[in-house]
Parts: C-alpha cells; structure tokens; sequence
C-alpha cells in the first residue's frame, strides 16, 4: 500500500477547501509539509488529483472519484482512534439540512444533541434539496435533512416528518378576504417562489403541474426570508413552509390563503448513503430524530444494517 491515512487528510482537506495553505492550517501543519505530501500522493500513483491554476486547486476526475472512499476510510479510522484512546461516544458530525428543517427543526436536534453529548463537534451546513444531495453522495456530510423527492442510487431517503406548505398574500391584497380562494383566482395573479432544485419548489410544481401554462411567476428566490418579505410589500402572492411563515402570520404582516384545490402537502426526509459506514454520531443523531416523529421502526432497521 503507496498511502497513509496522513496522505487521505491531506488530500481530503485540500478538496474542501481547494487550498493547501487553508488545509495546513485545517490539519496543524506547515503549508510546505501538506504540499509535499499531497506532490508525494500522486506522484507514488502517477495520477494528478488536482488541476493547479496558481495557489488554487480544482479537484479533477480522478480525485472525485478518490474523494468519496477517502473521506469513508477516514471517519472509519477516526473511530478506531478513539476506541483505542479510549475516548467513549459520538466523534465529528457533518449535517447538512434544507432551509426550513435548517432554520426551524434542526436548532432543536442540534440542542439535544449537544446536552447528550457535549464534546462531540457538530456542525450544520444549510443549502437546497439539490445542494445537500450533492454533498451526501459525495460524503461531504454524514446525513442530510431534506424537504424533497430526488431519485439517486447511491442515496436513501427514509420518511421523516409531515409538512404543509402555505399560500401568502399581503393583508392588503385583494384575495386577502376570501376563502376558500379557487385556482382560477390564484393564477390571475403574479407570484414570487423559491428557485428550482429546492424542496418547497418541488412540491409547489408539483401542486401547479395541471395549471402550467397559465401559472405567472414573476420572481424566483433563493431565501425563504427574502419571499416572505416581497410577500408583505408587494402584490405577489408566495409559497413557503407553515414553519416558517409562523412568525410572519402571527404579527399580521402577511395573511394566508385558504386553496382547497392545491395539494401542498409534503414529507421530510432523512437523507443517507448507502455505502457510508454508520458513525457513532450518526447512530446518536437518528435515535434524536426518531423521538420527534413516527420514524423509530425505520431507525431501527436503518441502524441494523449499518453497512447497507
């Protein structure tokens, strides 16, 4: 074997942050030493993992394809490292969470995860649907916590919590008055929704697909803040989770709409690899999860079969 576990710190770092100086400093190292030894690395294999433009590094083909059965080899030592120290419970978590699970359940997983385990490093990365996807299969992060339907074979996706979408207007607008409010009335209307590749776009599309044609989108967002607030300025009617639009219909600042003909109901889901080994921090985290919802009969199996 041409590789230490030294040679798959070094590599991994520097992929995540396309830096070898930002990997030193990741790793506790000089910049000099990482060079060398990631230069060492592909030189024993003759394959480049990186395209060098200057200081930066773009990960290539070959150093994609390693980066999964790195970061792998890697959580599976760091376990073996603890076990011998003799260092009990939950090591680094990676979570990565879509916007409404990220701003309005996962703070309260986080916490509990934290009281039970309280030297355990967890960090949460919030992105879209798309994004989280992307960053599980490459094991960027352990699991994810995602509010949409995806179809990739290296990933699971286990049924987690119920959900609602809800339509908003501002209490000034015209529509504000009715209920039930039809479908011919809404699509008179212009609207303001989340980009393409998120969760509450997915289900929204879903809920419009037999309307296409006449559904008028005027603005496309990425923050769920951001819709919420054109929502309570303009004309615009918008679509955001019941979690998060709480606040904002408590304090008056918009009103909902009543739309007997939208289906705009949706699942959370817990999103995993299916070749990733099963962290002690994942185990910790599941059974977490599997007390605010019906998800427990699947944890169960899930963590059964931790190598599938």
């Amino acid at each position: 074997m041409r590789f230490s576990l030294r040679h798959l710190q070094i590599f991994a770092a520097t992929a995540r942050h396309e830096s070898i100086s930002a990997a030193a400093a990741e790793l506790a190292m000089s910049q000099s030493a990482a060079s060398t030894a990631l230069l060492e690395l592909e030189r024993r294999y003759d394959r480049p993992l990186f395209d060098r433009a200057g200081k930066r590094l773009r990960i290539n083909e070959t150093g994609r394809a390693l980066l999964p059965a790195a970061r792998d080899l890697l959580d599976r030592a760091g376990e073996i490292d603890a076990l011998l120290a003799g260092r009990l419970g939950p090591g680094p978590f990676r979570l990565g969470a879509t916007q409404t699970i990220g701003s309005h359940v996962a703070p309260a997983l986080m916490q509990s995860y934290a009281r039970q385990h309280p030297d355990a490093p967890l960090t949460l990365e919030i992105g879209n649907t798309a994004d989280i996807a992307r960053k599980v299969a490459d094991f960027s992060l352990d699991l994810g916590l995602i509010e949409g339907k995806l179809q990739n074979p290296d990933l699971i996706m286990t049924e987690w919590l119920g959900d609602e979408l809800v339509l908003i207007c501002n209490p000034a607008h015209p529509l504000a008055g009715q209920e039930p409010v039809t479908i011919d009335a809404l699509l008179a209307e212009r609207w303001v929704v989340r980009e393409k590749g998120s969760g509450t776009r997915q289900t929204l599309d879903r809920a419009m697909h037999p309307y296409w044609e006449r559904w008028r989108i005027d603005l496309e967002l990425q923050q769920i803040e951001a819709i919420i607030e054109t929502v309570a300025l303009s004309a615009l009617i918008g679509c955001v989770s019941h979690l998060a639009a709480r606040g904002a219909l408590e304090r008056g600042r918009v009103v909902r709409l009543e739309a007997p003909d939208l289906d705009l109901q949706r699942r959370f889901y817990i999103l995993s690899h299916r070749e990733k080994y099963v962290t002690p921090g994942m185990r910790a985290f599941l059974r977490i999860c599997s007390e605010s919802s019906d998800f427990g009969e699947r944890e169960n199996h899930f963590l059964s079969h931790p190598f599938t």
